[in-house]
């Protein structure tokens, strides 16, 4: 996850997107307005959520790509985040943010160890089942608490979905992101 690592070895950055060399990898995006001073209520996909906040340059993919922001204060509010960025002072200029998401630079996000991996880096990914089959590509991933799993989306079934907990050394037996594959032991059901 975005701030420390759970059972799996995952950290919970850029999901939703998978990122080039040069896109932001996502941790967020523009949920709402929280009052009239341009302040805006953030669905952050970090762990803790407020790790959002830990990054002061944040990207905003918009309408016409991606604009540069800098936030000038935010806080945790309940159980989420909200925040104000700069040049940002009414309600107004915080409505024409609705629904962007929000990312940061690949360089700024921490460095991981071994065996650890960013969500953007495993989207995208072929599923390769241990006797070779194909079983599809990861299309998201989504965390349970008690383990992340990957939501993979079966090859040529465009409706057909498997979840598949992504436990190392169990049923992820290798991750090879430059290669472009996942080695599981899974079985369709």
């Amino acid at each position: 996850m975005a701030e420390g690592s759970n059972k799996s070895n995952l950290r919970e950055a850029g999901t939703g997107s998978k990122a080039g060399p040069a896109e932001p990898v996502i941790l967020g995006r523009v949920a709402g307005l929280y009052g009239v001073r341009g302040w805006i209520r953030l669905v952050s996909y970090t762990e803790p959520v407020e790790a959002l906040l830990g990054y002061r340059d944040w990207f905003l993919r918009m309408h016409d790509g991606w604009t540069a922001k800098t936030v000038a204060e935010g806080r945790k509010h309940g159980k989420s985040v909200v925040a104000r960025l700069e040049n940002t002072e009414d309600r107004d200029g915080a409505a024409e943010l609705l629904g962007a998401d929000i990312g940061v630079a690949r360089e700024d996000l921490p460095v991981l160890d071994a065996g650890e991996y960013y969500w953007a880096d495993l989207e995208g990914l072929l599923v390769r089942h241990r006797d070779g089959r194909i079983l599809g590509r990861v299309t998201r991933m989504l965390a349970t608490g008690a383990n992340d799993v990957m939501i993979v989306r079966a090859e040529g079934e465009q409706d057909r979905e498997i979840l598949i907990p992504f436990v190392q050394d169990r049923y992820v037996l290798g991750v090879d992101v430059a290669g472009g594959v996942i080695d599981v032991d899974w079985e369709w059901d």
